[in-house]
């Protein structure tokens, strides 16, 4: 069990608890530390985590590479500092890997956020929503609570260190797995507790530039869409329509009938995101589900945006860095 952190004490007081009451007998669990200034390293020591530390901050994508590096076992589970296991999680996580066919395996945030401000809880429920109706086969891999096969992990050299920051270094892991031929199982009740807070602006830079910006650089290497999570056809089809929607108001000027077909082309997205809206009603009432639309709208104006961006600008060469030793 592998939980990189940094600066994240508090959420190591309420994470390692229930990871520790649920590890299975012979699980060692590896707290990677990355730099932090606050007494992360301490607390995982004084619940019994064996800790790896580096002086300087690298990132998550190398502090999960150097926790993999001192891990004996043959699968290595990752887990975030902010995620909290329920009592069968793990052992959900790791009955994928009872079929030898399957390399990698991941789960999914519950319904139920510690954080309850309308941008964590949206953030949260589109996330546990994408999961759930994504069931099975997977291209992709999620590091939050995710598994994999050690052996397989070091041949593809682990995460690429070259994401510097929380980003998509598990998506480009899955792309690699996937191109490999091995299978990635998405296992929806093996479900965590997300514990962080998200404001309009984390939760709009992460999308922005931890997401979509560094998600068209792999398009423009050639890697591809999947087609599950959130990019099925309908979700494709929604995108369209909000970069519709946008240029009908930005065309609005020069074109007098332009503002109304953008607005046309909003409602019809958010008419195909009409299963979530309605979970999300289910979830926490009409305001929130009206409030949900808004931000989902927003959520793909950012990832439109970022995706152009991405495109447009030069990044970091990826897939090319080996793992911390």
């Amino acid at each position: 069990m592998i939980v990189p952190v940094r600066d994240a004490a508090a959420f190591l007081e309420r994470t390692l608890p229930p990871l520790i009451a649920s590890l299975p007998e012979g699980a060692e669990l590896i707290v990677s530390d990355d730099a932090s200034d606050d007494a992360s390293a301490a607390v995982a020591r004084t619940h019994g985590a064996r800790v790896v530390s580096h002086p300087t901050a690298t990132g998550p994508a190398a502090a999960r590479n150097r926790g993999a590096n001192a891990a004996l076992g043959a699968i290595l589970v990752f887990l975030d500092a902010d995620v909290r296991v329920h009592t069968d999680t793990l052992a959900r996580l790791l009955g994928a890997f009872r079929d030898p066919a399957i390399v990698a395996a991941f789960g999914s945030y519950d319904a139920t956020p510690e954080a309850r401000s309308w941008i964590s809880l949206y953030k949260n429920l589109a996330h546990h929503f994408v999961h759930q109706r994504s069931s099975g086969e997977a291209s992709t891999f999620w590091a939050g609570c995710g598994a994999i096969r050690a052996s397989v992990f070091r041949a593809l050299g682990g995460f690429d260190e070259a994401y510097r920051r929380p980003s998509i270094e598990d998506v480009e892991l899955g792309y690699r797995l996937r191109a490999r031929g091995h299978r990635t199982r998405l296992l929806p009740t093996a479900q965590v507790t997300h514990l962080k807070e998200w404001s309009l602006v984390s939760w709009l830079r992460a999308d922005f530039a931890d997401r979509a910006v560094p998600w068209a650089r792999l398009l423009r290497e050639g890697r591809g869409l999947p087609c599950e999570l959130n990019f099925t056809g309908l979700d494709r089809a929604a995108s369209l329509l909000v970069a519709l929607g946008c240029a009908g108001l930005l065309t609005g000027a020069f074109v007098p009938l332009a503002p109304l077909s953008g607005v046309a082309a909003f409602a019809l997205a958010l008419a195909l995101d009409a299963r979530f809206l309605g979970f999300c009603m289910q979830r926490a009432g009409i305001p929130f589900a009206l409030a949900a639309a808004g931000l989902q709208l927003l959520h793909r104006i950012a990832g439109l945006i970022g995706l152009l961006v991405g495109f447009a600008t030069p990044g970091p060469r990826l897939a090319s860095t080996p793992p911390s030793t």
